[in-house]
């Protein structure tokens, strides 16, 4: 049993809230009721974040890629240094590593991750004795630290538009159809294992990564799982793409594969007017990754646009050179009013920016994840977390305030408890694991350095 002073329901702010959890799963919510003894007891609970779009081997390299290069530093840059990091990892490093990130996820107010996994083979591109060796670790950093996941296993097949050979540095990501359909496969069995909440979806890398009938061949796969997808994150993405397909990006897939609401389109920056009116019709998940687009020098994406067509959007932490829920919610907001020129503009109607932000991306990112959470109603997954207003930052505020002062104002550290499908993990703002997590992780990251 969880007792919340203070907790937001579909249909709003509920007082004296007393919510039970059975098997994962949100049993009942009673407003108006008293603790008893054995309750958990939090001041605000809200529904929890999944964090949709996640590599979590390049947490290892937070702050080992800003330094400027001679000439205009740029994605493509960033992405050779990348590259080279890569071939320091085994996959006890990639259990690690994850376990970390997703320790800090949850600390930070995420219950559940999509992890878009291509790190695949060993260094040089030889495949290991079993195809989903670091997928299966992925799934056992994702155990350790008891966050849901949905796992999406990468299909990468070339190097560049125009189906170019796989740079030396893409070696580790390559696999044929027939390898990718036994990966996903392999990926779905070592997922039995793990708890009920856990999903094995697909990711179709990008365009320039895939050859043009792909998609045909590997939509099926998914069934009925996420599919997630890179496209039009940068300028010279869309232009090699319209060069060699002859359409836009955006709009090519839109004639060519059947996106809807099990799909999400990771970044979707550079979309026009139109592009952006389609794609959002189609119910498809925006899925924005504001640090690391910021970080990257992606470009802002086109939130009015976006809204004003109906469209869903979640986040994600991507690159995870900053792991932060209310960040990446504040940055988001703060990249429109930058190239707007104006305020609070990531709403479609009047009110509170914060509470539209934070409710939006509960419900886009559990879409996009395959996830029945988002909510705290009855029935849905119980990915909770409850936040301390007695914290300086929140004090002062009344609850229809609350979120605004969480996505705007508040630091780190306002996370007292999470759930991810009811497992409770954080627990006075300190994950359960966190001691031997941080452990192997400082044991594995010795070494690992881009210098």
């Amino acid at each position: 049993m969880i007792f919340a002073s203070h907790a937001l329901t579909p249909t709003g702010w509920v007082r004296d809230a007393r919510i039970t959890v059975a098997q994962g799963r949100i049993a009942t919510v009673e407003a108006g009721s008293v603790a008893v003894p054995g309750d958990v007891r939090v001041s605000v609970l809200l529904p929890a974040l999944s964090n949709l779009h996640s590599h979590t081997f390049q947490r290892a390299m937070a702050g080992m890629t800003e330094v400027r290069a001679q000439g205009r530093d740029s994605f493509w840059t960033w992405r050779d240094l990348m590259y080279r990091f890569l071939d320091r990892l085994t996959p006890d490093a990639v259990e690690a590593i994850a376990a970390q990130a997703f320790m800090e996820m949850q600390e930070a107010g995420f219950a559940a991750v999509g992890e878009f996994h291509y790190v695949h083979h060993q260094p040089g591109g030889a495949p290991y004795a079993d195809l989903a060796e670091t997928s299966v670790r992925i799934m056992a950093a994702a155990q350790s630290a008891g966050i849901g996941l949905t796992h999406l296993p990468v299909l990468y097949r070339f190097g560049g538009t125009g189906e170019q050979a796989l740079s030396a540095g893409q070696a580790r990501f390559g696999c044929t159809l027939d390898q990718f359909a036994d990966l996903v496969a392999a990926c779905r069995r070592a997922a039995s294992a793990l708890p009920g909440d856990t999903r094995v979806g697909i990711a179709p890398h990008s365009l320039r990564a895939i050859a043009p009938g792909d998609l045909a061949q590997v939509v099926p796969l998914a069934a009925g799982n996420p599919i997630h997808i890179h496209v039009a994150e940068q300028p010279k993405e869309v232009a090699d793409i319209t060069a060699w397909l002859g359409a836009r990006p955006v709009d090519w897939l839109l004639d060519h594969a059947p996106v809807g609401p099990d799909w999400c389109l990771i970044h979707a920056t550079h979309m026009t007017a139109q592009e952006t009116a389609r794609a959002a019709r189609t119910r498809a998940v925006a899925g924005l990754c504001p640090i690391t687009e910021a970080n990257l020098g992606d470009g802002p994406f086109d939130g009015p646009g976006w809204l004003a067509a109906g469209g869903a959007f979640g986040v994600g932490s991507d690159s995870n050179v900053r792991i932060s829920m209310a960040e990446e919610l504040r940055t988001l907001e703060y990249s429109q009013r930058l190239r707007d020129l104006s305020r609070n503009v990531m709403i479609d109607r009047d009110g509170s920016v914060g509470s539209f932000l934070y409710q939006r991306a509960a419900l886009g990112g559990a879409q996009a994840l395959g996830r029945d959470a988002g909510q705290i109603a009855p029935d849905r997954l119980a990915d909770l977390v409850a936040i301390d207003v007695d914290h300086p930052t929140l004090c002062t505020l009344t609850p229809d305030q609350l979120l605004d002062g969480l996505v705007f104002a508040a630091p780190d550290g306002v996370v007292t408890d999470l759930w991810s499908a009811g497992r409770h993990q954080v627990r006075a703002g300190r994950h359960v694991n966190r001691d031997r997590i941080s452990r192997d992780w400082r044991q594995t990251v010795r070494g690992l350095t881009l210098a």
